[in-house]
């Protein structure tokens, strides 16, 4: 084998190192960016948990309380019946 069938060799492996080398570090990024948005999911899931907890507890705390509500209602719609009723 001559020198420059070599250099050639040497060339073609050194481009193929580099090319490999470089896929790498995309690869490297794309894996970073990956694993930034498995974070976001976490965190937006989190989020999502919260928000389900409150709104289970606002309803919650809506039913405690309708018993009220439909107390005030029926005294608000009495009082209209009893206006309406003077009113000719």
């Amino acid at each position: 084998m001559e020198f420059s069938e070599l250099q050639q060799i040497v060339e073609s492996n050194a481009r193929s190192i580099q090319a490999l080398s470089d896929r790498l570090a995309e690869l490297t990024i794309i894996q970073e960016e990956a694993q930034e948005e498995r974070q976001e999911l976490r965190d937006a899931t989190i989020r999502l948990e919260r928000l389900s907890e409150g709104v289970v507890n606002l309803l919650s705390s809506l039913d405690d309380a309708r018993p009220t509500m439909l107390r005030k209602l029926s005294a608000i719609e009495n009082k209209l019946d009893e206006l309406l009723e003077r009113d000719p």
